[in-house]
């Protein structure tokens, strides 16, 4: 009974007849474009926010491809191990604030957007002291793994001056959760293109003005992210829209730090084990037989798809806040609506991504290399990657709605199995029993994602829209009880 009041404003009334259900039928059509215009409003700008938030350190490496191919190598070296032990880390526990933001402001919950940031910034920042330490000896663990002592040790020094933008990157996520998650996406979008603007302007003063060379580039990310995060902050702080949202700083964001965690770990080992998964398919292709050929090949297949995947990531932002806002707000089936339109719209994307690779096959490896070997297995990899983004942009998606319901554990679940259990141990037969080389190390990967998009759908096909609503409204309210009782 209680189910179905929530539902109450979405369901109209008919008293039988074809005008009431051609009526019907209208309101629906009316209610699904709705929904495609609110999910294209929130991923538009999420998507080119995302682009250009890479875009940062992708420049500081660029700026070190100028002082020298050992330089190169380190930085992008260091780059990936930062990423791999650190970024993802994490961005994963800040997007548990997907859910907690998410639901509260659906609930209209308002005063709990702050107190769930600052909770977030306080355990990012205290779980970033750890990864600091690590980051410290970077050199010394990549000597340990086999790398060559000259990249090992100039990886060392570069991501030693990354360790301040560790410290700012974590409340930048979580600025950029929080305002996702009221759907203030343009504030988002503007202050990265302006960062990413300025980023240029940053590493030339401190690479060449300043002559601090690669030490200078790793500095420019944390000076870069700074500047987003000071930009975002300050716009919660002024901004009409985030008055109610943002009431200024809480000793409440102290309370319940340990029921943040168990759903910000969870969070975090759902991005992690697919990141980590894609980075081990770059080590496992420095075991076959034409390393440096089958390195270069998966490397601009890696870029490549994570190019790709930007307009997904932005979608699956988009509906995270969807079924997170209608899930707080006691509306189940417009939550399972917007999850119908988004899995029709991730459909679209994804296969047109993948159409646009199979035509360009045979150009596109000449955007890299100049070698005809290189372009030649790019254009064999090509379809196969087509395929694999159109699972991706699936599962993508699929994720969104789980980190919308507050289902991270089951999702962090699937990905263990999904790539861990599947995905890699089938790249390692097809790639060195097979000897299929990097293109079965690429099947593994594919089927990975076949396994974890099946998985995603399955449950979020099972779901139970009015029980995921109650268990929002429980989540939200059990967090405020004490302020309420107060006033």
């Amino acid at each position: 009974m209680k189910a179905a009041a929530m539902e109450e404003p979405l369901i109209a009334g008919s008293s039988g007849g074809g005008g009431a259900a051609e009526k019907n039928g209208g309101e629906e059509e009316g209610l699904v474009v709705t929904e495609v215009k609110k999910q294209v409003y929130l991923a538009g700008p999420l998507v080119v926010g995302m682009l250009l938030q890479n875009v940062v350190q992708m420049i500081s490496v660029m700026f070190v491809g100028h002082l020298g191919e050992l330089a190169l190598s380190s930085a992008s070296m260091a780059t990936s191990f930062a990423g791999v032990t650190g970024f993802s880390l994490l961005a994963g526990m800040a997007s548990s604030l997907d859910t907690l933001c998410g639901q509260a402001f659906g609930a209209k919950q308002h005063h709990m957007l702050g107190v769930y940031k600052q909770r977030a910034m306080l355990v990012l920042a205290l779980v970033s002291v750890p990864i600091a330490a690590v980051w410290a000896f970077t050199g010394e663990i990549l000597l340990l793994v086999g790398q060559d002592p000259e990249i090992a040790a100039g990886a060392g020094s570069y991501i030693r001056w990354m360790i301040p933008t560790l410290f700012v990157y974590g409340p930048l996520q979580c600025h950029v959760r929080f305002l996702q998650t009221q759907s203030a996406v343009v504030p988002v979008m503007l202050s990265a293109g302006a960062t990413a603007a300025n980023h240029v302007l940053v590493c030339w003063l401190l690479v060449h003005r300043l002559g601090l060379g690669a030490k200078g580039a790793a500095l420019a990310n944390a000076v870069s992210f700074l500047t987003n995060l000071s930009v975002l902050a300050i716009y919660v702080r002024l901004s009409p829209a985030c008055r109610r949202t943002w009431t200024g700083f809480s000793g409440e964001a102290f309370r319940d730090v340990l029921g943040f965690l168990r759903l910000a770990v969870p969070s975090a080992l759902m991005v992690c084990m697919e990141w980590w998964s894609f980075e081990l398919l770059v080590l496992l292709s420095g075991l076959l037989a034409n390393p440096k050929l089958e390195t270069a090949v998966l490397s601009i297949c890696l870029n490549t798809n994570s190019f790709a995947f930007m307009v997904p990531l932005g979608l699956g932002a988009a509906i995270s806040t969807r079924v997170s806002n209608e899930l707080g707000a006691g509306r189940p089936q417009a939550a399972r609506l917007a999850t119908r339109v988004v899995m029709l719209l991730a459909f679209l994307v994804g296969t047109s991504e993948g159409l646009v690779m199979v035509l360009v096959r045979n150009l596109w490896g000449y955007a890299y290399s100049n070698e005809e070997e290189v372009a030649d297995y790019i254009a064999k990899m090509m379809p196969i990657l087509a395929v694999s983004i159109l699972f991706d942009a699936i599962q993508c998606v699929l994720s969104g709605v789980v980190r919308g319901c507050g289902r991270q554990q089951i999702g962090a679940f699937i990905n263990l199995g999904a790539y861990y259990l599947a995905g890699i141990p089938v790249a390692f037969f097809f790639a060195f029993v097979c000897h299929l080389g990097g293109m079965g190390l690429w099947f593994g990967i594919l089927c990975g994602l076949v396994v974890q998009m099946l998985l995603l759908l399955t449950i979020t096909l099972c779901t139970n829209w009015d029980k995921e609503a109650m268990k929002a409204k429980d989540r939200v309210f059990s967090s405020s009880l004490p302020k309420d009782l107060a006033t």
